[in-house]
């Protein structure tokens, strides 16, 4: 229990401490965002580039991670829009959003930091084999669902000049985190070592990547707050803490070859917050607002609870 108590308290009282920073106004929202924008595009692309340029795979295909984590997004998904659409007799745009905040997991922010506290940078490979492939293949999968349901919806949708296809493939390669991906996976095949200067640079700006990440995400929940849509985001608040890391485990688990290590790091992942990038998408095609803000800060907030029943499952 105390192992629980190490981990936990340092991640989520950190993110406390963000929220009552900027809820006290003792620090501006600005001082949040610039936070924020410096764990985005520099602190962390550098940790996952170290990550996967030095590390271990142990000979573990990421197959099995990739198939049980999407069998999880596909199920929370799936009740989220069924829940949304024919409980609440929402439109079909926001059955997306509400699928979206219902499975987009806040791997960055929180599952890197409660990976790296409770297993240390070992537990980090798995966790960036997912972030690797959910930050795509999520944006293009609501992007093009949610121009589907625009059309179905008969109402108009904002979008850019250009082919969807281009907007698409713009946003994901200059994303830092996919330049950072691939960074990491090409000096990897090099075989070559981080040069000792480069090194103490790159780990020195990594090291800064997980307390900055939770005090800047616990800043940004003060903007998102909770106003109405109580009940349908209580009811997509269980589907991402519960269902959804429930079902990756019981996936992950059943395949043989996967290292016990990954499985917990997997089922951690699935259970952390709903990432802020659900918010986006409503603000992006303006529509869920409120139904992705109140799931993010519920999702936050008690997500304390579930990650701590979930390695308590994993140390008995």
């Amino acid at each position: 229990m105390q192992q629980i108590v190490d981990v936990i308290l340092p991640v989520f009282g950190l993110i406390a401490i963000g929220y009552l920073t900027a809820a006290t106004r003792l620090l501006s929202e600005n001082v949040g965002d610039a936070l924020g924008d410096f764990v985005f595009t520099i602190a962390v692309p550098l940790l996952i580039f170290r990550t996967l340029a030095t590390a271990d795979f142990a000979g573990a295909a990421p197959w099995p991670l990739w198939i049980a984590y999407f069998t999880g997004v596909a199920v929370s998904w799936g009740l989220a829009l069924a829940v949304i659409r024919l409980g609440f007799g929402r439109d079909a745009r926001a059955g997306v959003i509400a699928g979206v905040s219902s499975s987009f997991s806040n791997l960055v922010l929180v599952g890197t930091p409660l990976v790296m506290t409770a297993f240390g940078e070992e537990g980090l490979v798995p966790i960036f084999l997912v972030v690797s492939v959910q930050l795509p293949v999520m944006m293009v999968v609501s992007t093009l669902l949610i121009e589907r349901a625009g059309r179905q919806d008969r109402g108009p949708v904002a979008v850019e000049s250009g082919s969807l296809a281009a907007r698409l493939a713009r946003n994901i390669f200059t994303n830092p985190l996919i330049v950072a991906i691939l960074a990491g996976a090409a000096w990897r095949m090099t075989g070559l070592p981080i040069p000792g200067p480069a090194k103490s640079l790159v780990d020195g700006l990594a090291a800064a990547a997980i307390p900055c990440a939770l005090f800047s995400l616990g800043m940004g929940l003060k903007r998102y707050g909770i106003a109405g849509n109580i009940g349908p985001a209580t009811i997509l608040t269980a589907l991402k803490l519960i269902v959804m890391p429930a079902v990756v485990w019981a996936v992950v688990s059943r395949f043989p070859g996967v290292p016990p290590l990954w499985v917990k790091v997997l089922t951690i992942g699935a259970a952390t917050p709903t990432g802020v990038n659900a918010y986006l998408i409503a603000v992006r095609f303006r529509t869920g607002h409120g139904l992705a803000s109140n799931t993010i800060t519920l999702t936050t907030a008690l997500a304390v609870l579930t990650v701590t029943m979930w390695l308590h499952f994993f140390e008995g």
